[in-house]
């Protein structure tokens, strides 16, 4: 699905991205992981195309990516922060999706599962933060594309749209997507990802099953097996 092979990238003197070598199969969902500064979100850009590599390809289903840009298409993304046009309503920010993908879409499923029926006619301003991620949500998963791009979408969530969160991502596993996930939230980890890749300084220092990482670090969970991870390098 996804092949990356030596890719740098360098903003002003600071390295990003150090020669990054990654390949990630059709199917399954993958938890990158990382401390701060160690590179996620770049590597998330430029699979998007968000940010260009000094260095390196980036091939998608076989394909570079470089100097194209229909590829998207096929991506839907979630990113960490989801800056709504305030003056819209929900509702008219979804047709607007819509308009602009035109694409089947199952947003109604999705507006029921989160309860957001009640909030259709209210604009993005006046809406909490737990309720815009519910709605950021909804327009991520409401195309069906092969792969599925998550930044940090737990923020915000109470436990019931939590539940119905893990199980909306096992569902689309289920259905072959490619699901790639960030989070701070271990427990999330652990619960939905088969693999996990773990980034360190601009580079993979760690990238395998859960079962893997618990063995390398000699730890029972998730959470402490990556604060063995980070306690490690620091």
């Amino acid at each position: 699905m996804i092949q990356i092979e030596n890719l740098y990238k360098k903003f002003g003197k600071n390295e990003v991205l150090k020669n990054l070598n990654l390949s990630i199969g059709a199917g399954g969902i993958i938890a990158i992981l990382g401390p701060n500064g160690s590179g996620k979100t770049t590597l998330i850009k430029s699979i998007l195309g968000m940010v260009v590599p000094n260095k390196g390809t980036i091939a998608i289903s076989g394909v570079s990516i470089k100097n194209q840009w229909k590829y998207r298409r096929e991506i839907e993304y979630l990113p960490q922060i989801a800056n709504f046009p305030g003056n819209l309503k929900v509702k008219e920010l979804i047709r607007m999706i819509k308009d602009l993908r035109e694409r089947p879409s199952e947003e109604e499923v999705l507006i029921s599962l989160f309860g957001l029926k009640p909030f259709l006619d209210k604009r993005l301003s006046t809406l909490s933060g737990g309720t815009k991620q519910k709605v950021n949500i909804v327009l991520t998963f409401m195309f069906d594309s092969p792969l599925i791009i998550l930044d940090e979408p737990t923020t915000g969530l109470d436990p019931a749209a939590l539940i119905r969160l893990k199980k909306l991502i096992q569902n689309e596993k289920e259905k072959g997507k490619t699901i790639l996930v960030t989070s701070h939230i271990m427990q999330f980890v652990e619960e939905v990802a088969d693999e996990i890749v773990y980034l360190l300084e601009g580079n993979i220092y760690f990238k395998g099953s859960i079962h893997d990482l618990k063995l390398k670090t000699d730890q029972t969970d998730v959470e402490r097996a990556i604060a063995t991870l980070t306690t490690a390098n620091a």
